[in-house]
């Protein structure tokens, strides 16, 4: 007897759904690249095949009346039109299906806002130099990136908020602004806890290390897990990460060994509906612990 194998419309659209639904419950790794010429472009981070986000880090003064700048270590000079070069490999890992974001913040740097009209003015800037405007200066030339991660440690804590929504304000159809941020595992975030909100972030990558009540120590999950499913249950956003040091020497602690996160944490917190993978602090040191390479299976 001759199967039929022909497929209908409303099969192939039941398929369709299907393969995205199994697609976006994968986990992916995202990285913070930038802070130390010793770890390879980012032509060679996205050639690795291992992330699925990269955080350039990090324009770290702004706002406020100042200059901003951005600090990419050793990498390159921006005062010189130095790194202008890194758009070549914006563009590598856009086609490679990695988003690329620009961080902005981090533990040093001199920067905060002050009021309405500050944040409208440092979205603009951001929006021409690193997003989908035109600027004479584009620090890292005029490849697109996909959007901006909050990094914010220092300073004020007021107006994170009216900054996301002044920056997916610029989200237009087929060039969607997308927003990230790494808040402190402590909920709710000092710094960020109003911006996150808004629920106008697409992936939060939360730091769940150099901060004792909230992660991993001495063979013991438990922090760690009930500071996961505290922020599942509260965080209005896309996707939640677990972050962490890809090196014991890469924070103060919470290092977790590799063993242990894939046999004892991620079977636990990829059964959240939020779950969107791990985030590593850096590729720095990723690349000299092998990390991202133990656990991408698993992820």
């Amino acid at each position: 007897m001759a199967i039929n194998l022909r497929v209908t419309p409303i099969l192939f659209a039941l398929l369709l759904a299907l393969s995205l639904i199994q697609t976006s419950d994968a986990g992916g790794i995202a990285i913070y690249w930038g802070q130390s010429g010793s770890e390879g472009t980012l032509i060679q981070t996205c050639a690795t095949g291992r992330y699925k986000y990269v955080n350039i880090a990090f324009l770290n003064k702004f706002g406020g009346g100042r200059k901003p700048e951005i600090n990419l270590a050793g990498h390159c000079n921006p005062a010189s039109n130095g790194c202008k070069i890194v758009s070549n490999g914006i563009r590598y890992c856009q086609k490679r299906g990695v988003k690329v974001m620009l961080s902005i913040g981090g533990g040093i740097g001199s920067y905060s806002l002050t009021s309405a009209k500050d944040t409208q003015n440092t979205a603009l800037y951001l929006w021409n130099n690193f997003l989908g405007g035109k600027s004479a200066s584009r620090p890292l030339g005029d490849a697109i990136l996909d959007g901006i991660d909050f990094d914010i440690e220092v300073g004020s804590t007021k107006y994170w908020a009216n900054l996301a929504r002044d920056l997916k304000a610029y989200s237009k159809p087929g060039r969607k602004v997308y927003l990230s941020a790494a808040p402190q595992c402590p909920y709710p975030d000092r710094f960020l806890g109003d911006a996150l909100n808004t629920g106008l972030f697409d992936y939060v990558w939360v730091q769940f290390y150099n901060n004792g009540p909230c992660q991993y120590s001495s063979g013991n999950i438990n922090k760690l897990i009930n500071s996961w499913n505290l922020w599942t249950k509260s965080l209005k956003a896309g996707k939640l990460f677990l972050g962490l040091p890809a090196a014991p020497q890469a924070a103060g602690s919470g290092y977790v060994p590799p063993n242990v996160l894939t046999s004892q944490i991620l079977p636990i917190i990829k059964k959240s509906p939020k779950y969107g993978g791990v985030m590593l602090w850096s590729k720095y040191y990723d690349d000299r612990t092998g990390y991202s390479s133990k656990i991408i299976k698993n992820v």
